[in-house]
Parts: C-alpha cells; sequence; structure tokens
C-alpha cells in the first residue's frame, strides 16, 4: 500500500502545471518536474532516511581502500541508512538488493550502484593516459559509451570516472588515469568521456552516471608521492588543475569526486571554497559530490579535524554530499543537527542532490532497468567492442624512434624473436583500474605475432627475466634466440601494479633486470624493436641511445598484442603523441612543456642562466611528439590578421603535406604565446589540434579560429580576461618542431 500511496503522491505532483519562482527559476519544464518529484520524496523522510541517502558503504566486491567490509549490512539498508553502494556487481546481484531497498524499506528509494569503470568494464581498453596518446576525442568517447553499456547491462548505475587530472610529475602512480600535463587537451578529453559515459539522456539504460574527479590538484601532489601534500598558488590551481574539472561540469557531469590532497594547508574534502564557492555557486553544478574513499575520516590524521563529529562537520559544511565508507556521516550528522551545530537545510540540500540524479537515471520510474541478465549475456565482450578495443589500442600506440625505417617489418621474416617479461604476460597489458576485466581475455604480443604471421615465419620466444627481478638466469636463452632470428623484438616496461593509485615509484627507470636484458640482446648486432607498456612515461635514455626503434604501447588492454602487431607490420600506421613528457632523467622532474621562462633563460654557454650543468635541459621525448612511417612537410602558416579586436576571430592557416609513400594520419598542433602580461605567461599553451588523414603527396590546409577568449588568463587582479598585446602562434607537429608567426591583439 505504501508504494501505491507513494507514486499517487509524486504523480500528483507531476501533474502540477504551476511552478513557483525562486528554487525553480531559470530551470527547464522537465528539470521543474524532477524538482517537484524530489521535494516530494524529501518531504516525506526522516532526518535518519535523509543521512542515510548520503551514506555509501563497499561490500562483496574489489575493495579500493582500507577498512572495506564483507557485509552487506542489512539491518541498516532495511532501516533506509544506505543511500548507495560502490563494487557490488552482477545484473542478478544488484537485483536482489535492489529488491530489498524498494520492498523492506520505509519509502522504497532506490539505491545507486557505483563502480570504478576507467578503461572499460568487461572489455579492457588502453590505461587512460594511453587513450589519450590517440588524440582522437571521438574513439576515446567510443571507449567511455562501451564501457557505460557494459557497465549499466550488469546492474551499475554510476562510474568514479573520468579522473581529469593533470600531472606534471611522472612518479605519481596515478597519471595513468588521467590525461597527461596539458589542461587544454586533458579538458577535452574530460569532455569525450563524460559524453560517452553519459549519453544524450540518462534515462537510456546504456548511459551511466560520470563522476570528475579527484577536486582539485590531486595531481600535482609532492614529490609524486601518492595522497601527499599540495602546496600550489591559486592562479596555477585555476589555470591549470581546475580547467578539465571546468569543462567536466559544463559537458553536463553528474556527479564530482573529493581529492584526498590538502591543498595550501586545507583537505579538499573540508576546504571552504573549492566545492560551495567555485563548484556550486560560480560553475552553477547542480549534481552531488562524493567523498573519496573515507576522505572525510582521514581529515583527522591530516590534523585538520579533531575527530569523526568534527570532520562530518567540516565535509557538510563544505558541499560533500555523500560519505563514502568513512561512516561519518550516519555516525554523526543526527547528532550535529540536534546540538544545532549544523543546519538540517545543509542535509536537504545534499539529498536534494542525490534524489536528483536517481531521478534523472530513471531508478524511480524503474530500479530494475539495469537489472537484465539477458542483456549483460549479450553485451559483454560483445564483438563491436573488441574490436573497438584493437583500435583505440594501436590508434594510442606512439612511434618514439625508428632509424633507418627499420619499421614496418615484413611479415614473410624468416625468424623473429620475441623476447622479454611483458611479451607474453596477460595481467599486465589490462593495466590497473581494469574493473571487471580478465587476464583471460588479453591477446599477447606473442600471440598477436603468431596471428600476425600465420604461416610465413618462426617465433622464438624467450621471456629473458621478469619484470622486477635482479636474476640474469634467463638472459642466455634470450640471447640465443636472439642471434637466431633476423630481427629481434624485446617487450620491457611495468606490470600492472607498478602504476595507479597508491603505486607511485621514485624511479621510473626500467624495472629490475630489463635495461640489463635490452643491453645483451643488443650486443648481439642484431636489428631491435623495443615495445614498451607501461602506465607513465619511463627514463629510457640508454634505450633512446642504442635501439633504433621504439614503440610506446602504454598498457594496451584486451587486444594488445593485435593492435601492436598491427603497427609492427604496418597494417596501420602510428598516429600516437605523447600527451605527457618524457624526461631525460629523474633529475629533470618535473619537466613539461607549457613551462615559465625566467629572467635568466636557458644559454648552454653562459652560466649564469638557468639550466642543469650535468643532464639535458629538453625532454627526452618532448609533448605532442610521435612519428610516422610516412613524413609531413608543413608549409605556409599565415595569419588573417596581424591586428585582432577583443571581437575579432583570427584564423590561423598552415599547409600540410604528406611527403612520403603511405597513407597517415598527423596531428597538427596549434600553440600560443603571450608575450608580456600583467603575470608572466608560460612559453607555450596548446590551443587547438586537429587529426587528419593523408594520402601520399596529399596536401590539405588545415585551419584554427582564435578568439580574445582563448587568449584569457587570469591576471594581477585573478579576473579571468584577455589582456592586449603582442602574440606569437605556433603551428607544427608537436611542441618543439614548430613554424611561428606574430599577430597584435587590441582593445
Amino acid at each position: 500500500m505504501k508504494k501505491v500511496i507513494f507514486i499517487f503522491i509524486t504523480t500528483l505532483i507531476v501533474s502540477c502545471t504551476t511552478m513557483e519562482t525562486g528554487r525553480y527559476s531559470g530551470l527547464t519544464l522537465e528539470e521543474k518536474l524532477i524538482e517537484k518529484r524530489v521535494d516530494s520524496v524529501l518531504n516525506l523522510m526522516t532526518l535518519t532516511e535523509k543521512i542515510g541517502q548520503m551514506n555509501q558503504y563497499s561490500t562483496w566486491g574489489e575493495p579500493t581502500g582500507p577498512g572495506a567490509e564483507e557485509s552487506l549490512r542489512m539491518e541498516d539498508l532495511k532501516a533506509g541508512k544506505i543511500g548507495s553502494f560502490i563494487n557490488l556487481t552482477g545484473a542478478e546481484n544488484t537485483r536482489i538488493v535492489q529488491e530489498i531497498a524498494m520492498n523492506e524499506t520505509r519509502l522504497g528509494i532506490p539505491l545507486i550502484f557505483g563502480l570504478d569503470v576507467i578503461h572499460g568494464y568487461r572489455t579492457i581498453f588502453p590505461v587512460p593516459l594511453g587513450e589519450a596518446a590517440s588524440w582522437d576525442l571521438e574513439r576515446i568517447e567510443k571507449s567511455a559509451r562501451i564501457a557505460a553499456i557494459e557497465a549499466a547491462a550488469s546492474g551499475i548505475h554510476w562510474t568514479f570516472a573520468p579522473m581529469v587530472d593533470i600531472c606534471r610529475d611522472p612518479r605519481w602512480g596515478r597519471i595513468m588515469e588521467g590525461a597527461g600535463e596539458d589542461p587544454f587537451l586533458g579538458s577535452l578529453v574530460a569532455e569525450a568521456r563524460v559524453k560517452g559515459f553519459q549519453g544524450e539522456n540518462l534515462e537510456d539504460p546504456n548511459t551511466i552516471a560520470a563522476c570528475a574527479k579527484h577536486y582539485a590538484a590531486y595531481g600535482a601532489a609532492e614529490g609524486g608521492r601518492d595522497y601527499n601534500t599540495v602546496d600550489i598558488s591559486e592562479r596555477t590551481l585555476h589555470e591549470i588543475y581546475l580547467k578539465p574539472f571546468k569543462k567536466a561540469a559544463e559537458a553536463g557531469v553528474r556527479t564530482f569526486m573529493n581529492s584526498f590532497n590538502e591543498i595550501g594547508g586545507i583537505p579538499a574534502t573540508g576546504h571552504p571554497e573549492l566545492v560551495p564557492e567555485i563548484l556550486k555557486k560560480d560553475w552553477g553544478f547542480r549534481g552531488f559530490v562524493v567523498s573519496d574513499w573515507n576522505s572525510i575520516g582521514e581529515m583527522i590524521p591530516h590534523g585538520y579535524a579533531r575527530d569523526m563529529a568534527h570532520a562530518a562537520e567540516l565535509a557538510i559544511t563544505s558541499g560533500t554530499d555523500m560519505d563514502m565508507q568513512a561512516g561519518c556521516y550516519t555516525r554523526e550528522l543526527d547528532t550535529l543537527v540536534m546540538n544545532g551545530i549544523i543546519d538540517e537545510k545543509l542535509i536537504d540540500e545534499a539529498v536534494r542532490r542525490i534524489l536528483r540524479i536517481k531521478f534523472q537515471l530513471g531508478l524511480f520510474d524503474d530500479p530494475f532497468k539495469y537489472c537484465d541478465p539477458d542483456r549483460e549475456k549479450e553485451m559483454i565482450l560483445h564483438p563491436d567492442h573488441i574490436e573497438h578495443a584493437r583500435d583505440i589500442a594501436r590508434r594510442s600506440i606512439v612511434l618514439l624512434k625508428n632509424d633507418n625505417g627499420l619499421l614496418p617489418i615484413s611479415k614473410d621474416k624468416k625468424t623473429i624473436a620475441v623476447i622479454g617479461p611483458l611479451a607474453d604476460d596477460q595481467d599486465a597489458i589490462l593495466g590497473e583500474w581494469r574493473a571487471k576485466g580478465l587476464s583471460e581475455d588479453a591477446i599477447t604480443l606473442k600471440r598477436g605475432i603468431i596471428q600476425a604471421i600465420g604461416e610465413n615465419g618462426t617465433i622464438l620466444y624467450a621471456k629473458g627475466c621478469e619484470i622486477d627481478d635482479d636474476s640474469d638466469e634467463g638472459f642466455a636463452g634470450a640471447v640465443n634466440a636472439a642471434r637466431l632470428a633476423d630481427v629481434v623484438i624485446v617487450a620491457l616496461g611495468e606490470s600492472a601494479l607498478m602504476s595507479g593509485e597508491a603505486l607511485s615509484r621514485g624511479n621510473i627507470g626500467l624495472p629490475g633486470n630489463q635495461e640489463e636484458l635490452l643491453k645483451a640482446i643488443h650486443r648481439t648486432g642484431k636489428p631491435v624493436i623495443l615495445v614498451l607498456m607501461n602506465g607513465r612515461p619511463l627514463t629510457i635514455q640508454w634505450a633512446s641511445e642504442n635501439i633504433p626503434s621504439i614503440i610506446e604501447a602504454w598498457l594496451p588492454g584486451i587486444r594488445a598484442g593485435n593492435a601492436i602487431a598491427d603497427v609492427i607490420f604496418g597494417d596501420y600506421n602510428p598516429s600516437g603523441k605523447l600527451p605527457v613528457s618524457f624526461p631525460y632523467v629523474m633529475g629533470q622532474i618535473p619537466v613539461y612543456y607549457n613551462h615559465k621562462n625566467t629572467g635568466r633563460p636557458m644559454q648552454p654557454e653562459q652560466r649564469y642562466t638557468s639550466k642543469y650543468l650535468d643532464i639535458p635541459n629538453e625532454p627526452l621525448y618532448p609533448f605532442g611528439y610521435g612519428l610516422s612511417y610516412t613524413t609531413f612537410e608543413y608549409s605556409e602558416l599565415k595569419l588573417s590578421s596581424e591586428i585582432m579586436g577583443m571581437e575579432d576571430e583570427l584564423s590561423v592557416s598552415v599547409i600540410v603535406k604528406n611527403t612520403g609513400d603511405r597513407a597517415g594520419e598527423e596531428v597538427v598542433q596549434m600553440y600560443v604565446r603571450d608575450m608580456v602580461g600583467s603575470v608572466t605567461r608560460p612559453v607555450l599553451e596548446l590551443k587547438g589540434f586537429s587529426k587528419i588523414l593523408l594520402e601520399p603527396g596529399q596536401e590539405k590546409e588545415v585551419e584554427f579560429k582564435l578568439t580574445a577568449a582563448d587568449l584569457a588568463f587570469y591576471g594581477a587582479d585573478m579576473q579571468f580576461k584577455p589582456e592586449p598585446g603582442t602574440f606569437k602562434v605556433f603551428v607544427g607537429t608537436n611542441s618543439v618542431d614548430l613554424s611561428e608567426a606574430e599577430f597584435a591583439l587590441k582593445e
């Protein structure tokens, strides 16, 4: 009977055509209808039930932090004290638990099930940093779309992705989850992933709510050590680290997640400005904010909260709507309200935001629409999904070096040696944060090579060494295989658990004895192709100086072997470009392209300039870098005008020609530099790019548009606006090899 009454009440309220002003002003009719339904539910709730909606627990699945419990907390669930579960998956499992929420709680409010669906659900794609190397926004969006389809079919409503943190320190393990060092590229990738997860309409059962994380500046952790302190200027926070979050908000992302770090001495989860002022007020964000795993409770060891009650108070007043796993809200909020320490209106606002998303997902209309085992069986590892996994993996590959055209190699080579600890490893190639991905689904490099050449040649395989081991016992067999081969493919890099959360590394060279194995193979004198599989930039100076061909494959997902083989044999011409700089050595870190100049810019021949004496000063491989099996020529860089007004649009064009004998894709990149400002500006800032396909001998004019808004920055007064003055614009194949022109911005 209670469900009938509930449906009748909400239907009656929804049918009202008169919408009052105030909180409903500026909303569309559809949004107003949802707000009415939200209010109708909120008005029926007790304080305990409200707080319950703000409470999320992990159960039955893979824990993503300390303190996970295996129990379902059945009594809490039936009492309406849980609004969301994390890590509970499967159409049948989620239906069982949802039925309890709908049938055995007083109000029958549906649960929302969340999971870290980072780079695929069961069909695993390259790690996000790898996908960003494709610079292919359409296909990045498609990866998120497929991940959403599979996750939704398995009972998941909500993913804790995309991670949009900018990172300039490759020691940080979570660099693999983001899009690299640049806020412009990172913002567009964030937008693509939000659109992919959420689709056109969140009520579509093939979509899931996205979550922009980690808000904010988590990627700036000191020393690249996870969870560590962040201490940056307000300007750097806004210009570099907040930009992708703002873009995600503009793209309609439904949720945000707090970061673990502090900023300027205040933990992000209790920061008085990040959420209430910037996110919810300035950006007009109407979704809800979830803490990261126990980040509310962790304000106590931070030294910012006295106890759990104080932590709950700080979090709710700072705009955190849902408590993931800490239990601070469910234990403390009712007492805080009864003692007058916090106003119940804060809780009402948080619950209103959570219910809003549940309504937008259509869970109140059909709480079981994500619980269809038949759809789950149909969608998981669908052939179209696997085909895309191969396609995006090869598009993510970056060709770092190819002396004397060693690559691509012919499939009719008599003997190919495939060597290295990553050559036949089904686990590492999936990377961390693999959701429900299984190593048994993965195609290794060895298998991919065998499938590619069929009966046309002989494959010799030797592991050589372990990923992280000092033993050289396997070297002899690997060297012997190399000596018998016409060409040698050596697969080196990181295991899946060497990059990701809590997986920072102080030394980002090749782990263990891998470089020594590579040197031993090199001494055979045979042509060597190095295939790197890793979740972060590595310091590979020796390899870069000595190995003729190097492929950066990242951790490529379930069709790794096929994708890499496509590139090695020339079935696909590599087109990836680095989304992050590769340092020569550790001492350079952080090294990134959009740095500031100094009063004494580097001049190698002059002592008193900004430089290192004992190591290179430029990156080994710069941002935006990547080779092809063909060559591209840039010419005729033109501006539509040398003077641009504040209301004008400036056209920047260049001719790009394929001067080789293969069709190939090129990522044409445009950068600008503001020569003088009220505060100093970076030496380069990416402002546009275009990925084009050219046949041999074909040329194309590529045009970019610039407006004054594209030139805006946070000036000395911290106002975001363009300033008149002289600008340089650069166009080219990466952040170093560029042509330039100059224009003036006038009032």
